[in-house]
């Protein structure tokens, strides 16, 4: 059980940054800012911070018009759902 507690709270911490990440671009994208790149957002997404990436994009309504955001979005909320559960399960 404590592998499921310390992955849980890697994902939160990461989900964490992908929220503040894209907060940030999207401040930056109104202010004509020097942008973070999409791989960083992506990168964030997929390992680990879907949950943050994805609540990042609906609440900021940032990159919501691209397939690819939603795309990485839902793979990472499946893999890391699937880990967590394996995780529970086998440990």
């Amino acid at each position: 059980m404590i592998a499921l507690y310390i992955y849980l709270v890697a994902v939160a911490a990461v989900s964490l940054a992908a929220f503040v990440f894209y907060g940030a671009d999207k401040s930056k994208a109104k202010r004509g800012a020097w942008r973070i790149p999409e791989k960083v957002l992506l990168g964030l997404s997929f390992f680990g911070g879907a949950v943050g990436g994805t609540a990042g994009m609906l609440v900021f309504r940032h990159k919501t018009r691209h397939w690819y955001f939603w795309a990485v979005n839902v793979l990472g909320l499946a893999w890391q759902a699937a880990a967590a559960v394996a995780l529970a399960v086998f440990l």
